[in-house]
């Protein structure tokens, strides 16, 4: 890190990241982006609305992982509150037909985790959610990074197994049953199937829809 409070990215790096982190004071916000001054030198970083919404308030010290775009008429700089947050923006960027806009409103409505979990388990709807996204592009983002996601995030395999067997209708008609009845209680796809996943480790393999539905009420509720 340089005087300026600089993380210039190691050599082998793509050539388009150019600073790695920013350290400074928050001068002001805009609709897309936060002006971070750095020692007198405010920087504009374009973020999510989720990361803008963390960040502290004007005048306040402020630590962004930076993207560093380089194009032949501007530089632009995306900052991001954790280095996981970062990787999404670049692995999303894999995927034809998504950008950086495209990528920061995803991440505006899916953490990474929450990201990582959604693709890894296959829920389009969930990607669906950002901005710019239609249906056919979230198939594609979760079909091109579903083997990736685990390796972003702590993704329980069970959930996994249990959202392939739904997917593929091999699923337990008890499992079926219990899903479909914790999502007519109005609960999302992801976090009916994730409570059941956790009630069938409790409960078992046999276990009844009455049970499962018991023991995801009881996950949901925690």
């Amino acid at each position: 890190m340089n005087d300026l409070g600089l993380c210039f990215a190691a050599p082998g790096r793509p050539e388009t990241q150019l600073i790695g982190k920013l350290k400074g004071v928050v001068d002001s916000y805009g609709d897309d982006f936060v002006i971070l001054d750095v020692q007198g030198v405010g920087y504009v970083v374009h973020c999510s609305s989720r990361t803008l919404q963390n960040l502290p308030q004007t005048g306040e010290a402020a630590v962004l992982s930076i993207e560093t775009h380089v194009r032949e008429d501007m530089i632009r700089l995306f900052g991001f509150r954790s280095d996981a947050e970062r990787e999404w923006f670049r692995l999303l960027q894999s995927v034809q037909g998504v950008g950086a806009k495209v990528a920061l409103g995803i991440l505006s409505v899916l953490d990474p985790g929450a990201l990582a979990t959604a693709i890894a388990t296959g829920d389009k709807a969930s990607v669906a959610r950002g901005p710019g996204v239609g249906p056919k592009l979230a198939q594609r983002i979760v079909s091109e990074l579903k083997d990736k996601a685990p390796a972003f995030s702590s993704v329980d395999p069970a959930l996994i197994r249990l959202s392939g067997s739904i997917e593929d209708r091999s699923a337990p008609v008890p499992v079926s049953d219990a899903i479909s009845a914790l999502v007519n209680l109005g609960y999302p796809q992801i976090q009916a199937s994730a409570a059941v996943a956790a009630a069938l480790k409790q409960a078992g393999e046999e276990a009844e829809a009455k049970t499962l539905i018991r023991l995801g009420l009881r996950e949901l509720a925690r």
